[in-house]
C-alpha cells in the first residue's frame, strides 16, 4: 500500500469518526469510547505479537487516554453514588493492567482488560438509550 493510499484511508476513517461523534447522542458517545478502548487494546496486542515495542506503547497509551480522559470523567459520582465509585475503581484497575501489560510485554493484561471493557460495553449497549433521547442514568451524565 502506498503512502498516499494510507493517508487517504486515514483521512476517511478520521472523517467518519468525527462525523459519528458530532451526530451521536450521549449514550452512543459512551459506546464509542468503549469501542475506541477495545480497538486500541487490540492494536496493542498485534504490536506486542510483532515485537513493535514503540507501537505497543502508543496503542496502550491511547487506550489509557480514552479511559482517563473519556470514560472516567463521564462518571457522575454525585448522582451515581456507589456504582459510579465502583466503576471509577474498575477503570483504574483496567489502566493498571494495561500498564503492567506494556511494562512486562505480556498478553495476559491485554486479555483481562479486553474482557472487562467488553463486559462493560455489552452492558452499556444492552441498557440502550432511554425514551426521549436521554442517556440512561448509571452514574453517567445525560
Amino acid at each position: 500500500m502506498t503512502t498516499n493510499t494510507r493517508r487517504a484511508i486515514s483521512a476517511y476513517v478520521q472523517t467518519g469518526i468525527e462525523t459519528g461523534v458530532s451526530e451521536a447522542d450521549p449514550h452512543r458517545l459512551i459506546q464509542m469510547l468503549f469501542e475506541g478502548v477495545l480497538a486500541a487494546i487490540a492494536d496493542a496486542g498485534v504490536k506486542l505479537d510483532a515485537g513493535d515495542i514503540p507501537g505497543r506503547g502508543q496503542a496502550i497509551s491511547k487506550a489509557i487516554a480514552i479511559i482517563e480522559q473519556g470514560l472516567q470523567p463521564s462518571l457522575d459520582t454525585t448522582k451515581g453514588g456507589e456504582l459510579a465509585d465502583r466503576m471509577n475503581a474498575l477503570y483504574a484497575y483496567i489502566v493498571t493492567r494495561l500498564l503492567h501489560a506494556n511494562l512486562r510485554g505480556e498478553q495476559e493484561g491485554l486479555y483481562e482488560a479486553t474482557r472487562l471493557v467488553s463486559e462493560l460495553h455489552a452492558g452499556w449497549k444492552a441498557i440502550g438509550p432511554a425514551q426521549g433521547g436521554e442517556s440512561p442514568r448509571i452514574g453517567m451524565p445525560a
